[in-house]
């Protein structure tokens, strides 16, 4: 539905600026289940971290790291592997057929609005076929132009410097083209040694030092560039928009510390490019509304290693992807405003149609060169009546591989929240049970001496029951409290592992072995403390406690080193994170910002063998941040330090990939 508003801005000097009237369109189709946000406060309290970086303080999110500012950075949740989980920019899903994994780490947070996280999906009828194709989804959103009335050109500078050699700077343009066209052009260039010290403890299982070490990390420097360009429109009861992403790097990959190597001369370059425009337009009052997205991807990623006395490789792969994509959906009733005794409530159902061809050529098994073809068909329904809400959806994926047998599968998913007390919102149940696949990546099939062609879907089934209470104050210290709780319950079937091949520890083969369950449970709040009209508080942490237990051969019930019901790798027991920022209005065109986050990841086990020689001790990181803002006229500046790992924690995310120790940034930007 269209609507056409005049919105202010309150700045901190109480002066009030009227931002021009923007015209905002927001669909009618409804989430059923709110996801996880970082936004507002929180988002600029992250402003300066990767995108994979503030996922930390998600709740059920673990996140492998492969050290350094130029290490790879991938996310899984709730333990079922980093291919289940779905990444949309804008609303149109990030790929990559060859691997399957998206390095979030080349995602900057300094052009993006806010970042939510959903189990399962997101819940809503209206929504291309894609974002039913997940076992979690995580969506980034640009930052959308606003303009003072009479102001044309929004501009902000910032520049980075730190530990590790490193030099960032980051440009972004804003420009309003008329009442209904804005754009923006982001830019960013990094550069860094990614040189640090760290020291390197093992002991053995008789508890007797073996090693105790301080070396440098070396091969981890980088240097990228990053370009995007957008741009948004409105139309009479819709919107529309196009963006364009840039990214290129050269990286050196720092390897494992092993058999006393302490460094390693393996490149990366990547080169990614893609352009996708969204369009969105109501009828009939807003009761029939229709999207459709169309994307083009290419992906260059050349891969060496020099190494000649293991094996050398110098691998170019190139990938295209074509996405096509449909959506409709159309409110048949809606009295949810009448508050008679005969109200129906609302039914709302939705039909996605999605086309995409990827196509990757490099060095493969028995081919040069491999395609796919996937269709997908989603159909969706919602029901809201009084104090509940329903969605049942049914996903049909018809996938045809060029040197494969062609595969088809029929997905459901059902999503249900309810308030239970009459006139009151604050107290909210939740469930949703969803299954879902993952076809095997092009590298699973064809990697040249990995591949297996014969690998079978990857399944996974959630169940989820959650209780959320929230409440909000008008004139109470304490504005806002928010308690989150989950249990759930996932399968993860025909789990692709690679296993040895042969009797070479360098010769491995992709393999359908794995069953695993996950049991676990998770909890959050959230408050914001307004101490006087000059101090204000937001803090707010989560806990996740899970049991992702190996049941892939039951045979491999050794009780020493049998793999049998054991806690699968890098998966802890407990973790959990905290974040506050305190703001302090100094005066009326300036403020000072603290920020303070915790990470905690608890004990486990670097392989699904639970035993001493595999276990991983527990880690945690205290980070700070203090930010200066000053306001002169249109002119806004802010300098900020950061001190992340203020005790100097030693650790690894990754077995033999050492994390840095205590480090240091300063960032200085310009707003006008």
């Amino acid at each position: 539905m269209g609507m056409c508003a005049p919105v202010h801005a309150q700045e901190a000097s109480d002066d009030v600026r009227h931002i021009d009237e923007v015209e905002v369109h927001a669909s009618k189709a409804e989430t059923v289940i709110e996801g996880q946000t970082l936004s507002g406060e929180q988002m600029e309290a992250l402003r300066h971290h990767s995108v994979a970086d503030a996922m930390r303080y998600f709740s059920g999110v673990q996140l492998k790291d492969y050290g350094g500012v130029g290490g790879m950075k991938t996310v899984n949740i709730r333990s079922m592997g980093s291919n289940h989980l779905g990444v949309f920019y804008d609303g149109i899903q990030l790929g990559n057929a060859q691997n399957g994994i998206v390095d979030l780490g080349k995602y900057s947070m300094d052009n993006l609005e806010e970042i939510t996280l959903y189990n399962g999906e997101k819940s809503s009828v209206f929504q291309p076929a894609k974002d039913f194709g997940s076992s979690g989804t995580l969506y980034l959103r640009s930052r959308r132009p606003l303009f003072m009335e009479g102001e044309y050109n929004n501009f902000k500078f910032t520049a980075r410097g730190g530990s590790f050699g490193l030099k960032n700077i980051s440009g972004l343009w804003e420009h309003k083209w008329s009442k209904r066209v804005t754009s923006s052009l982001s830019a960013e260039f990094t550069d860094a040694t990614g040189k640090y010290d760290f020291r390197y403890r093992r002991v053995n299982q008789n508890g007797e030092v073996m090693w105790d070490t301080t070396a440098t990390r070396n091969n981890g420097d980088i240097q990228a560039e990053r370009v995007e360009a957008y741009v948004q429109g409105n139309i009479d009861e819709g919107l529309w928009n196009v963006k364009a992403y840039f990214y290129n790097s050269e990286r050196g990959i720092p390897g494992a510390i092993v058999n006393n190597v302490w460094k390693h001369a393996q490149r990366q370059w990547d080169r990614n490019f893609f352009i996708q425009s969204h369009s969105q337009k109501a009828w009939l009052d807003g009761r029939l509304e229709s999207q459709f997205n169309i994307k083009y991807a290419w992906d260059k990623m050349r891969y060496l290693n020099p190494d000649t006395t293991l094996r050398y490789v110098d691998n170019t792969f190139r990938q295209h992807e074509v996405y096509v994509s449909s959506a409709t959906h159309y409110i048949v009733f809606d009295d949810t405003e009448d508050d008679s005794a005969r109200r129906r409530g609302k039914l709302d159902v939705g039909l996605s149609v999605d086309y995409q061809w990827n196509g990757l050529k490099g060095v493969l098994q028995g081919t040069d060169f491999v395609s796919r073809n996937t269709v997908l068909l989603a159909g969706a329904a919602g029901y809201q009546w009084w104090r509940l809400k329903l969605m049942a959806s049914v996903m049909g994926s018809f996938v045809r591989d060029r040197m494969t047998d062609n595969t088809s599968e029929c997905t459901p998913s059902v999503f249900l929240s309810m308030t239970p007390v009459k006139g009151n919102k604050d107290l909210e149940l939740r469930a949703f049970y969803k299954r879902i696949f993952r076809m095997p990546t092009f590298n699973d099939l064809y990697y040249t001496d990995m591949g297996n062609k014969y690998l079978e879907p990857e399944y996974t089934t959630q169940y989820d029951v959650g209780i959320t209470w929230k409440h909000a104050w008008a004139h109470n210290m304490l504005r806002r409290l928010e308690l989150k709780a989950d249990g759930y319950f996932n399968q993860v079937d025909n789990k692709i592992v690679a296993v040895p091949k042969g009797n070479s520890q360098y010769r491995w083969m992709m393999m359908n072995l794995g069953y695993v369950e996950i049991l676990g449970a998770e909890f959050q709040f959230k408050t914001d403390w307004q101490f006087s009209p000059d101090w204000r508080l937001d803090f707010g942490g989560n806990y996740t406690y899970q049991k992702a237990r190996d049941y892939s051969d039951p045979k491999d019930n050794d009780p020493v080193a049998g793999t049998w019901g054991g806690q699968i790798a890098y998966i802890p027991w407990h973790s959990a994170s905290a974040m506050g920022t305190l703001t302090w209005l100094m005066k009326r065109n300036m403020d000072l910002m603290l920020n303070y986050s915790f990470i905690y990841t608890g004990e486990r086990y670097h392989g699904s063998s639970n035993i001493l020689a595999n276990y991983e001790q527990p880690w945690y990181t205290h980070d700070l941040s203090l930010r200066y803002g000053l306001r002169l006229r249109h002119v806004r500046l802010a300098a900020t330090l950061e001190v992340n790992n203020v005790f100097n924690q030693q650790y690894d995310v990754v077995l033999n990939y050492p994390m840095p120790g205590r480090n240091f940034k300063g960032i200085i930007s310009c707003e006008f």
